[in-house]
């Protein structure tokens, strides 16, 4: 056989007819060869495109660092003091100070680094600030991580105003629409359930503006929330003790930059939060047997929500005394549930953050009335002179108060909720109207505890409770009346005929924030702890328990904000003074 046969014969049974030439596929090797070569040509350009990808990535970073250097340099502050900015500066120094320093020598608008990438822009001019807060419409991604941490995600505290928008003003609705029918009535079964409670714990002790105003807040809220039979709930007070707890470590277990699965008090945690959601879905049950009011929405209840028209008719499903569920429990019109939100999550959160703020209204103006006795006093000749020639009405009519408001408000004014308040625009640049250009994704501050004692807004006694200065004379157009500080001897209700000056006319006026995103219950917040103040005064007089120091100085706690003393305090009946 003649040499190299076998391999000519393999090579001719690889050929088709006609092919002269054999294909390379067909040797083992050069087919293992090919592919090798082939799937490192595919590896090779992967790894091209990812490179160039990840390098415009960079890039466009980089871009927006530089952007934000240069846009930033045009806004006045102190100079940074290291490549990481003012970090440094501020975890050592009061942020309030800080700012409260910047603003006396750069003005009305500063800058702090909080680091390279990082811009916190300041304002404390009232105008600058309104036009900030209407324009500026989404907050902080990280703002609510403790509703999350503790109540899963939420399309109600999303950081996009896109995605809050339509549930905001359904919530809205709601709660206008029950303050109009059930708010004056629920207050006084509020109070006599607080005050019987009060009662077994003064035989026990003493009482602190503190207790008495976490009682008040957590009872109306709760009525509010889940309807008069939250009052005689065999769990509320189970439910108050755990709701306070996880209030007590939300902050601590959100400052995490990650979740710490690795603590253990951080797992007791999430029990608690367990917990709370399984009596929530208690109280939702016990809400359904009461009222049957808790059903999926459909397009007549949320037309009858939205349209004014209706919103206010008698056979509205709000007049049977709950403000949920449309709102909170189930999603708005044509809208669909988030597959990870807790049906239940929004009540919590709703009752958490209305739990806190309330309670801090209502302990101030509890520690406000017992330092003014002669307030008290005026307050309950408004309640006097409301009830005459109406004996058998039961609501209270607060809008006929006018110190009553006045003291609410002021009182609001001194102790905000909060020490700032923070927003952002995350996608497009924020020009304001003296052509000053703030970047996206700059945290915008209100310092509001300077806004509202500054002397330049509110007069000379910024810093003092005086009421009289919501109070006008009637003689006075509402288009003329200004904010500034009034003296009680030059508007006195007593003396004359006078009128509530609107506080939201004054962009000073901050308490509930303003703008697209303020808080949707500043009505119901308002006028609800009125007429439980109105309730409340009627048939008791606030006193400091004997001893105690009338001439109480502001605090400053761990969140740099001026808080009064929680005093001791005691109610005696009226008519059985001693």
């Amino acid at each position: 056989m003649p040499p190299g046969f076998l391999g000519k014969l393999n090579m001719s049974s690889c050929q088709s007819p006609g092919t002269p030439r054999p294909s390379p596929s067909c040797h083992p090797r050069d087919n293992s060869r090919f592919l090798r070569d082939y799937a490192a040509t595919q590896i090779n350009a992967f790894l091209w495109i990812s490179l160039i990808a990840v390098t415009l990535l960079l890039l466009r970073k980089l871009l927006k660092l530089f952007a934000l250097w240069a846009k930033g340099s045009r806004i006045s502050g102190p100079p940074c003091p290291s490549f990481y900015g003012h970090s440094k500066l501020v975890s050592e120094t009061n942020l309030t100070d800080l700012l409260s320093e910047s603003h006396n020598k750069y003005g009305s608008v500063v800058k702090l680094w909080l680091g390279p990438t990082q811009l916190l822009v300041s304002m404390k001019d009232p105008g600058l600030i309104k036009e900030m807060l209407l324009k500026a419409k989404d907050k902080l991604p990280l703002t609510g991580r403790a509703f999350q941490l503790a109540f899963g995600p939420s399309s109600l505290f999303s950081s996009p105003f896109d995605k809050v928008q339509k549930r905001r003003e359904l919530l809205a609705a709601e709660l206008n629409g029950y303050l109009l029918q059930r708010a004056n009535v629920i207050s006084t079964k509020v109070v006599d359930h607080v005050m019987e409670k009060l009662h077994a714990i003064m035989g026990k002790g003493t009482l602190d503006c503190k207790m008495v105003s976490q009682h008040m807040a957590f009872s109306i809220m709760g009525a509010t929330l889940f309807g008069d039979s939250f009052l005689a709930w065999s769990k509320a007070s189970v439910y108050e003790e755990l709701l306070m707890m996880i209030a007590k470590d939300a902050c601590f277990w959100a400052s995490y930059g990650v979740t710490p699965f690795w603590k253990q008090g951080f797992w007791r945690y999430q029990r608690l939060c367990i917990n709370l959601k399984s009596l929530t879905q208690d109280g939702i049950e016990q809400c359904r047997q009461n009222y049957k009011l808790f059903c999926p929405t459909n397009q007549n209840s949320y037309s009858e929500i939205s349209n004014p028209e209706t919103k206010n008719a008698p056979e509205a499903p709000l007049s049977s005394g709950i403000l949920m569920p449309d709102s909170l429990s189930l999603q708005e019109h044509n809208d669909h549930l988030n597959a990870r939100e807790e049906p239940c999550g929004n009540i919590m959160r709703v009752m958490f953050h209305g739990c806190l703020t309330t309670a801090g209204l209502i302990g101030n103006i509890l520690t406000r009335l017992a330092t003014h006795p002669e307030i008290q006093d005026k307050i309950h000749s408004e309640i006097i002179m409301s009830r005459k020639g109406e004996q058998k009405q039961k609501q209270q009519d607060v809008d006929k108060m006018l110190v009553l408001m006045a003291t609410v408000y002021e009182s609001a004014r001194l102790m905000p909720a909060g020490p700032l308040l923070q927003r952002c625009s995350l996608k497009d640049d924020l020009t304001l109207k003296t052509g000053l250009t703030i970047p996206a994704g700059a945290i915008l501050v209100v310092p509001v505890q300077l806004v509202q004692m500054d002397d330049s807004c509110w007069g000379d006694d910024a810093s003092q409770f005086n009421p009289y200065r919501f109070l006008s004379k009637a003689v006075k157009e509402p288009e003329l009346v200004h904010t500034s500080s009034l003296a009680e001897d030059t508007v006195d209700p007593d003396q004359g005929s006078c009128i509530l000056d609107d506080p939201n006319h004054n962009a000073a006026f901050l308490p509930f924030g303003s703008g697209t995103r303020a808080c949707v219950g500043q009505k119901f917040a308002i006028h609800g702890v009125a007429t439980l103040f109105a309730s409340l005064l009627e048939h008791y007089e606030i006193r400091l328990q004997p001893g105690s120091d009338d001439d109480l100085k502001p605090m400053v706690n761990n969140c740099a904000l001026q808080l009064l003393p929680s005093p001791k305090i005691v109610f005696v009946k009226r008519n059985s003074r001693g």
